[in-house]
């Protein structure tokens, strides 16, 4: 019997597949909605000039928003093909974008606020809370959040239909799983709390919808850290088969609905 993969192993591995995807990452991924920013800012009250810290901002997709409203800020990216393109996206905002992993990173002063966009679960669970309280002033702010699929009722079937392909293929889902509704997802108030280092200030939930024909979403699909990692003859399958089923629809399209828990701590010292 192989044995099983440490996590924190796996974890390292399966964060190192997007830099694979760099060229589609910018093109493939969806922007996250205005919303989410405006109330971030409405609840931190951070200002033009503030200091922010990003961690994994990947192409920038999460640091474009904030760098145009005037914020000073330092982006960590452990993937070299992925800070290239960031540099080149944030050129006109004066981002520096370094490439380190925030556990292998040694801030030069503090900052306003430590934030992170669909990256905050690949830092090791055992350190990322005490690294983010290092790199802040006192009372200064963490915030993070994660763009998931979520199936509303009455949403696209395609996805439930699809599954019989991953379950061939041998990417399963636990069928015990509970089914991610917009607005009914997790949060992480506990793990936040639990630490002593931060006190949860808000927790606010959002979802979006994105448009897709099969190859954008197969472009999509490539972006994912799991199915990067897939064998060929799996990805073969898996992306013939939606080829093939978005064929037999009149507009040859489908709807993927996302959901993102924004959280946001602030300091205890």
């Amino acid at each position: 019997m192989t044995p099983a993969e440490p996590d924190g192993q796996k974890r390292r591995r399966l964060a190192a597949t997007f830099d694979r995807a760099a060229d589609l990452y910018q093109r493939a991924r969806p922007e996250y909605p205005a919303a989410l920013f405006e109330h971030l800012l409405d609840v931190t009250r951070l200002v033009p000039g503030d200091r922010l810290v990003e961690v994994g901002c990947a192409t920038g997709k999460a640091t474009h928003p904030l760098a145009e409203r005037g914020f000073r800020m330092t982006c960590l990216e452990p993937g070299p093909a992925l800070v290239a393109i960031a540099r080149r996206n944030l050129a006109d905002y004066g981002v520096e974008v370094v490439e380190a992993r925030f556990e292998c990173w040694r801030p030069p002063g503090r900052c306003d606020m430590v934030f992170a966009a669909t990256a905050w679960h690949w830092v090791d669970p055992e350190r990322r809370y005490g690294l983010a309280a290092a790199a802040l002033k006192p009372a200064g702010f963490l915030a993070f959040w994660a763009a998931g699929h979520v199936i509303p009722h009455g949403g696209d079937p395609f996805f439930g239909d699809i599954q019989e392909v991953y379950d061939e293929i041998g990417e399963a889902v636990d069928p015990d799983a509970p089914v991610p509704r917009p607005g009914q997802l997790d949060d992480e108030r506990a793990e936040i709390e639990a630490g002593g280092l931060f006190e949860v200030v808000d927790i606010r939930q959002f979802d979006w919808e994105t448009n897709h024909d099969a190859e954008s979403y197969i472009d999509l699909l490539n972006t994912f850290s799991g199915h990067i990692a897939m064998q060929p003859w799996q990805r073969e399958r898996l992306y013939g088969e939606i080829r093939r089923r978005l064929g037999e629809r009149p507009d040859g399209r489908l709807r993927r609905h996302w959901g993102a828990v924004l959280h946001i701590a602030r300091l205890r010292r």
